[in-house]
């Protein structure tokens, strides 16, 4: 199908709710895509922080060719070995003793909600607080958890359960505490807010005030985790641990993969018939994540991610100097971006046509999600196309 039949197909069968695309991608290669005329764009979005380790690693399509050839699906009636060794992978990395996969990152969110509610089940406790700004998915429970208003409109009634909160305040938190309280949910960076990040004094809070009342505290990783930030989980920026953590993005190495983690506490509720999944932890997603990990580990891309990340930062913070319209810079290792006076669309639109993909997000903040394993010099011409771009705007 040529270019001018996929838009043609693509304007009249999908729905509408992406708005005009800007590009036909065809291939990808690292850190590049090509387009169907050829043409070749340094990428800083990587599927919205899902290649983390570029597009089309060596062992990554390695480890999805050998399980598509083996074993599909076979559904979880059944154990099959890459889910176990994946679970067994992500739990031994991390806080947690269990493993729920799912498939994408809101159905993560959505199976640490009714997890929350069945631990709180006996006392009648099933609120969760939630943050002002955060984003936690698309539906309907995902979607009122969530602390953006500009989402909402069409949908309600909304699922009742969910108190939002200015983002980091505890002293909020603390105020909204009832007797019907069973959580507290929190992105370590919010990033589809602007890469706000929280401060080491409201986690920690958190953890002590949960501890005192009972409470989960529920951490979202879904865009933070699997080394973004320079540890392969935000929550070991903080030094404390949450009861429960999702994941998705990049956890199945570029197919559709989520997880929600817990603590063995918490986790013990879920019991047969309590929650489930069709394709969730399907065996070549989990053969994509195993390899992701793998090679994330291997390689020591975490202490690469904080050194790049700095690089990038520093880069960043020239721009900001150097222009008063870009108000700050924020994030944590490669999860980086900055703020403008201004609405940023025109700003992607231009680097978009000098070869360099850049995401917006809160209308005005400029998102960078390279690949843990970007080079350098892709760093530094990346940044050197927005400085052009500001330039001229």
């Amino acid at each position: 199908m040529k270019a001018e039949s996929i838009k043609t197909a693509g304007d009249k069968y999908l729905m509408n709710t992406y708005g005009e695309r800007q590009a036909v991608f065809v291939r990808g290669k690292g850190g590049f895509l090509w387009d169907d005329k050829g043409r070749r764009y340094l990428d800083m979005v990587t599927g919205i922080a899902v290649c983390v380790l570029g597009h089309c690693h060596p062992a990554v399509v390695r480890a999805i060719r050998k399980q598509a050839g083996t074993l599909i699906h076979a559904s979880n009636l059944y154990y099959v070995k890459p889910q176990a060794e994946f679970a067994q992978m992500l739990a031994e990395n991390s806080f947690a003793d269990r493993v729920f996969f799912a498939n994408s990152g809101a159905e993560a969110n959505e199976a640490a909600i009714k997890l929350s509610r069945k631990f709180g089940a006996p006392g009648n406790r099933h609120e969760i607080i939630t943050m002002e700004g955060s984003f936690h998915g698309r539906t309907i429970a995902t979607l009122t958890a969530t602390g953006q208003e500009k989402i909402k409109p069409g949908f309600a009634p909304y699922l009742p359960g969910f108190v939002t909160v200015p983002f980091n305040s505890l002293e909020s938190v603390r105020e909204a505490l009832t007797g019907r309280t069973v959580g507290v949910m929190v992105e370590p960076i919010q990033g589809e807010r602007g890469n706000r990040v929280s401060s080491l004094e409201f986690i920690s809070g958190l953890r002590k005030l949960c501890d005192e009342r009972n409470l989960l505290l529920i951490f979202d990783e879904v865009q933070c985790g699997f080394g973004r930030t320079g540890k392969l989980f935000a929550y070991e920026h903080y030094g404390v641990s949450p009861d429960i953590m999702t994941l998705a993005k990049p956890a199945g190495g570029g197919l559709p993969l989520g997880a929600m983690l817990a603590k063995e506490k918490v986790a013990e509720v879920f019991t047969p018939g309590t929650h489930a999944s069709t394709f969730g932890g399907n065996p070549v997603a989990c053969a994509g994540g195993i390899a992701t990990l793998e090679v994330i580990l291997r390689e020591n891309l975490l202490e690469r991610a904080c050194r790049l990340g700095e690089h990038l930062f520093e880069g960043l913070n020239v721009l900001k100097a150097k222009y008063d319209s870009v108000v700050d810079v924020r994030g944590k290792g490669l999860m980086a971006g900055l703020e403008l006076a201004f609405p940023g669309k025109a700003v992607v639109e231009e680097c978009f046509n000098d070869g360099l993909l850049l995401n917006c997000t809160s209308e005005n903040f400029i998102r960078f999600l390279p690949a843990l394993n970007v080079r350098e010099k892709h760093l530094d011409e990346a940044v050197r196309v927005l400085d052009g771009v500001l330039k001229r705007i």
